[in-house]
């Protein structure tokens, strides 16, 4: 890390159920992006153990565990930043674990931990989903310290929900990370998309390292694990297979660029009335009065939805 400037790196891989398998294959990704020069190093959503939910409840372990001991081991032999992208932890319940994302610096100390708040109980266009069937929701917002950057920490689903992004830019966040396994279905329109607006809207870079290729249980996962700048810009992206983004976050462009166009102080919270927004009854008043603007395709005030997932 030189200064104000962090070269980050968004590792990919597809995980299996074989928890030992994924750890090997995680600690040479890291070892290789750090011999490049990454000193940030991400790695995916559930990365040591993916595919087949009924091994969940098996891999889970508590923070701290072995695999908590394992990454913090690992940074403080690399003298970098980790994010542990998330692993399944022993939840509230002997039926429910926390998909949760861990930080370590570089003397191997876990700075920080995040449950991922918003689970993936959707109808995709390939198969339906129900992540809260195994998943508790985390309910705490969290960041954490990389050297001079502030680092906001969630987890795939929740970029689908901005209110979140905008607290963590408010709390100080710079860099957001989303470590993610992504349906391919979805991926291949909303993916780029969904982290770029982040990254627009927030005036933050945006790392999010992500899971690719087939699983154990048929489903496939997008990958392109990306690195995007204040701007939208995309540094860099993956291929489809094994491997890493690499990528200069640099703060002092940042600082700069928030001054120059200060949208986050342009902001007029005294307007946004959230009690009123959140009211059902407002919400459904607002949808009967587009009753019929869209001609043909509206019908009794609502408008045609086409299914998706995260």
């Amino acid at each position: 890390m030189n200064g104000r400037e962090i070269k980050a790196a968004a590792i990919q891989m597809s995980s299996t159920p074989n928890k030992e398998e994924n750890l090997e294959t995680a600690e040479r990704l890291v070892r290789s992006a750090v011999s490049l020069g990454a000193d940030l190093v991400t790695l995916p959503e559930l990365w040591s153990c993916h595919g087949f939910e009924d091994v969940y409840g098996d891999n889970a372990e508590p923070v701290p565990g072995p695999t908590t001991e394992f990454l913090g081991a690992l940074a403080r032999e690399l003298g970098v930043y980790l994010l542990g992208g998330s692993i399944l932890e022993k939840g509230p319940s002997p039926t429910k674990l926390h998909n949760t994302s861990t930080f370590y610096g570089p003397d191997g100390g876990m700075t920080a931990v995040y449950r991922k708040i918003h689970l993936f109980d959707v109808r995709a266009p390939d198969r339906a989903y129900l992540e809260s069937r195994t998943i508790a929701a985390g309910t705490e917002i969290v960041t954490a310290k990389a050297g001079a950057a502030t680092i906001g920490l969630t987890v795939c689903y929740d970029v689908r929900f901005p209110e979140l992004y905008r607290l963590l830019a408010l709390r100080g966040a710079e860099v957001l990370a989303v470590p993610a396994a992504f349906t391919l279905q979805t991926g291949k329109d909303h993916w780029e998309l969904l982290l770029r607006a982040r990254a627009v809207e927030n005036q933050a870079y945006v790392v999010a390292p992500a899971q690719w290729g087939r699983k154990a249980d048929g489903r496939w996962t997008y990958g392109r694990s990306i690195i995007v700048d204040p701007w939208g810009t995309v540094l860099a992206q993956c291929p489809d297979r094994d491997g890493y983004a690499l990528a200069d976050l640099d703060l002092d462009y940042l600082d700069r660029f928030r001054e120059e166009f200060p949208a986050l102080e342009n902001r007029r919270p005294e307007a946004y009335d959230w009690e009123r927004a959140s009211d059902t009854n407002h919400l459904a008043a607002s949808v009967r009065t587009y009753h019929g603007v869209v001609g043909g395709d509206a019908a009794e005030g609502t408008f045609p939805v086409r299914n998706e997932g995260p």
